[in-house]
Formats: C-alpha cells, structure tokens, sequence
C-alpha cells in the first residue's frame, strides 16, 4: 500500500532476490519514460523503495503521482 509521507507517496516492494527487483525496475521504467513522470527510487539487493512527488508542483502529490503509482503497481 502505498503511504503519504512528507508530500510524497512512498511504497517498498520486496522481491525474491535482486534479479526480480531489478526485472521489476525495467517494467516500470517503461511506464515511468511513457508517463514522463520520473520518481526517487532506491533499490537494495531484493527491495526497491519509489518516492513520488511532482517537482512542478512544489514537491505535493498530484494525479501525475497517483496515476504513476496506480500503474506501476499493475505491473507487480
């Protein structure tokens, strides 16, 4: 589920192991280029943790947040 936490939606997902994870990122990096929406993401061996929040706004969430997230967790 992904949390609000200072103005931005955060969600950690855990894989397998980091071949998943990294497999993962691929996906999402195809609907983050198309949206041209890029979030803060980290990946640690099997977890990858997606900060979104929308710099053109002011750093708040917005709907380009939202639908980001809502597709990114189609792929999962």
């Amino acid at each position: 589920m992904w949390q609000e936490i200072n103005n931005q939606l955060v969600k950690e997902f855990t894989f397998k192991d980091f071949n998943e994870a990294f497999a993962f990122m691929t996906r999402a990096s195809v609907i983050i280029n198309e949206l041209d929406h890029h979030p803060e993401w980290s990946n640690l061996y099997n977890k990858v943790t997606i900060k979104l929040s929308t710099h053109d706004a002011g750093d708040i969430i917005t709907d380009k947040d939202r639908e980001l997230a809502k597709r990114i967790d189609e792929i999962v």
